[in-house]
């Protein structure tokens, strides 16, 4: 065994390593998996889709299925480089689908939902 001092943030520690034979290391169990984001859904051919501008997180969801949007409303909120970018309607009409949800991770280019 082997005594070592380490310094973290400022404050010191003594710390006692132990030499161990590599038949003797176990195996660090495996991360959980991140929960997958819904299927995006077909858009319909009339359809608006409202894709994201940047990779980011979905902070809130402001719309549902069957909601009435005008152009300018504020469909959902993405956290992206640690500040919430609104993303508004791009037009006038019924949300016919929404394909994420609060907290999902998404790439740039996603489709988020589709306004019909």
């Amino acid at each position: 065994m082997k005594k070592y001092n380490v310094t973290v943030n400022g404050t010191k520690y003594e710390v006692t390593l132990e030499a161990v034979d590599a038949s003797e290391v176990k195996a660090a169990p495996a991360a959980p998996a991140a929960p997958a984001a819904p299927a995006p859904a077909a858009a319909p051919a009339n359809g608006e889709t409202v894709t994201s501008p940047m990779p980011g997180t979905i902070l809130a969801v402001n719309v549902s299925n069957g909601s009435v949007v005008k152009k300018g409303d504020v469909l959902l909120v993405l956290e992206a480089m640690k500040m919430e970018n609104e993303i508004l309607a791009p037009c006038d009409g019924t949300v016919a689908s929404v394909n994420t949800t609060k907290g999902s991770s998404v790439e740039t280019g996603a489709v988020l939902c589709v306004i019909a």
